[in-house]
């Protein structure tokens, strides 16, 4: 990664324009993200104004068409500020769900109508987007859900609960998976567009989680929200599930593009320390151990960036597959966890200090394992992709 410590290649998706864009992301974070990593914990959120800045410049909505005030670009560009961010240890912001997963349903499902009415939002910031599937009782099992969107005349009246709803507690929109035909699995699932302003809609709390602690995390209720019925994703009920498992690669892509980045940090960040700390009258780095800990993890860290070299060259080229996001999606998690352990371990006792990037980084990498998929989930569906002998 360039501005790395770690000599590395250049990923072979990068362009001049995609260096360019490098530069303008990490002057935002390094000025509007870094120096309030510490406030956003503490708030439990970042600064509602964080969104409008990075519409200002242009930082939001990258992959979407210019024509709906995106930035024109490729999931190229979403990857360059995915990257960006994880670079400074943050796990705050989530512009990577607002940007690369929210708007992106919106573009791939929406009438033209629903597209000019919130893609502009999103890519200025004026409002932030969430999606709302995860429930009270139901995780990886989404047929199972139970919130529902019954149509009522000219209305849906939406009521259940969701939980575990990243930028919930900021959102201005939220893509709310419900059951329009409750007595159907699959088939009868729906994604519905609910404003945060719908009567109905409230807000629970701001989950306390074991990392990602400045992520607006929290739990959302709906008690008969009325929305139009025109607030339907796609064109018919019960395209819902579809519709879910369509975006999901992408999805998944974005947490094992996240991870590796995150890797880079934690070899960045205790090389820094391994140079600079002393023990016995000599740095931390002239240890054979401390050396051999660290090549492993120099390694890992540049197989992991190759393989997500590759898939994001896949998806750009619209070749990425479902078994093959799975498979950097539960790879790279499972590498970061292990090489992030590794890291905290030569920060010695300084590791388990919170005031230390290394601690925070050990903390967010936990959740990667588990949202979005779990790793077992994501070995049931590599697992079906596995070709039968004879």
């Amino acid at each position: 990664m360039e501005g790395s410590a770690v000599p590395s290649r250049r990923s072979p998706w990068m362009t001049e324009d995609l260096d360019d864009l490098r530069g303008l992301a990490r002057t935002f974070v390094e000025k509007e993200i870094k120096p309030n990593i510490e406030r956003f914990i503490a708030n439990k959120e970042v600064d509602r104004e964080l969104w409008t800045k990075a519409g200002e410049v242009g930082l939001l909505c990258l992959s979407i068409p210019e024509e709906y005030g995106g930035g024109g670009g490729t999931f190229a560009h979403e990857a360059v500020m995915i990257e960006e961010q994880a670079r400074i240890g943050d796990s705050s912001w989530g512009a990577s769900l607002h940007s690369g997963i929210v708007a992106h349903y919106i573009l791939a499902y929406g009438t033209e109508e629903q597209k000019q009415e919130w893609l502009p939002k999103l890519a200025s910031g004026e409002s932030v987007g969430a999606i709302a599937m995860t429930e009270p009782g139901t995780g990886s099992d989404l047929q199972s859900i139970a919130t529902k969107a019954i149509r009522e005349g000219d209305e849906y009246a939406v009521s259940g609960a969701k939980t575990f709803i990243t930028n919930g507690a900021q959102a201005d929109v939220v893509l709310v998976a419900a059951k329009t035909d409750p007595d159907e699995a699959a088939s009868g699932i729906s994604l519905v567009i609910v404003p945060t302003d719908a009567p109905g809609f409230q807000r629970g709390r701001v989950l306390d989680k074991i990392g990602m602690k400045g992520q607006d995390t929290c739990e959302l209720y709906f008690d008969e929200a009325r929305v139009p019925v025109t607030n339907l994703l796609g064109a018919k009920e019960g395209d819902g599930f579809l519709q879910l498992m369509a975006q999901l690669p992408q999805e998944r892509l974005i947490v094992a593009l996240g991870c590796v980045a995150a890797m880079e940090f934690a070899l960045d960040a205790t090389l820094e320390y391994v140079h600079s700390r002393n023990a016995f009258g000599r740095p931390i780095f002239k240890f054979q151990n401390t050396k051999f800990e660290l090549a492993e993890v120099a390694t890992e860290a540049r197989v992991a960036r190759s393989f997500i070299d590759e898939c994001v060259e896949l998806h750009v080229n619209g070749e990425l597959d479902v078994q093959t996001a799975a498979m950097a999606k539960y790879w790279c998690s499972e590498r970061a966890m292990k090489v992030v352990d590794q890291c905290l371990q030569l920060h010695g006792g300084y590791g388990y200090m919170e005031e230390y990037p290394i601690a925070r980084a050990f903390t967010d990498m936990r959740v990667q394992q588990i949202y979005a998929g779990t790793t077992e989930i994501m070995k049931e569906i590599i697992s079906r992709s596995l070709p039968t002998p004879g």
